[in-house]
């Protein structure tokens, strides 16, 4: 990755909390340990420094938080033993967030917080999950939006990427093969559809000596193409 990559990863990062920051301070009137979820901290580095993958897309993104804070919630008011409740609610957070295709790591920490958060949380009960949580969650993916809209290839949603068709003579790689491939694994696998076949195409040139013209796009791809 290069250092223009690096560096616009740090700056979009810190656009984002600071806008969630103020957004909680001056819009949502909160403090404190309510002000701001630190889960969103690790949200942002999937963000802005993997904006392509599939942990990072807006749905991942606002559902996994949505779903871990409703669960988080769930048991932090049915069990009164925070181990336990802790536990149960970063395991059924896991659980669910594979059900509805909505995995987000740091859902996992949302879930947490909404347990071991302290009356300041507590004290929010359900309202928890809609504020802060899927306002900080928006705002988090509005920025994302707004910021890599002025950097082609790190457009985001990832599906604004301009994909490419395949040129003659290359194999053409189907839905079917990529999701019997990937499910040979048996294992979540952070790779966009869209991604894996570009990047068949361009082993593809490759092995076949063409040479590789998107390797003038970006860093990452004229280190492929030398």
């Amino acid at each position: 990755v290069s250092w223009k990559e690096k560096c616009l990863s740090g700056l979009g990062g810190a656009v984002a909390i600071a806008l969630v920051i103020f957004i909680s301070e001056r819009v949502l009137h909160l403090s404190g340990a309510a002000m701001l979820i630190a889960s969103m901290g690790a949200s942002a580095v999937l963000l802005f420094a993997v904006p392509h993958g599939a942990l990072s897309q807006p749905w991942p993104v606002v559902g996994g938080h949505a779903l871990s804070a409703v669960v988080g919630v769930f048991f932090a008011k049915s069990i009164g033993n925070p181990v336990a409740a802790g536990a149960l609610a970063v395991g059924a957070a896991i659980f669910l967030m594979h059900q509805l295709k909505c995995i987000h790591p740091p859902g996992g920490a949302t879930a947490l917080t909404a347990v071991i958060g302290g009356s300041a949380v507590h004290d929010l009960g359900y309202s928890f999950v809609w504020c802060p949580v899927l306002w900080n969650a928006a705002a988090m993916v509005a920025v994302a939006v707004l910021f890599n809209v002025f950097f082609p290839w790190r457009r985001y949603p990832a599906f604004w990427n301009r994909q490419d068709p395949p040129r003659a003579g290359e194999q053409e790689v189907t839905h079917e093969e990529v999701v019997a491939a990937l499910e040979s694994f048996d294992s979540f696998v952070d790779i966009r559809e869209d991604d894996l076949i570009r990047l068949h195409h361009l082993l593809s040139r490759r092995v076949s000596g063409k040479v590789l013209e998107e390797a003038a796009a970006t860093p990452a791809l004229r280190k492929i193409g030398n």
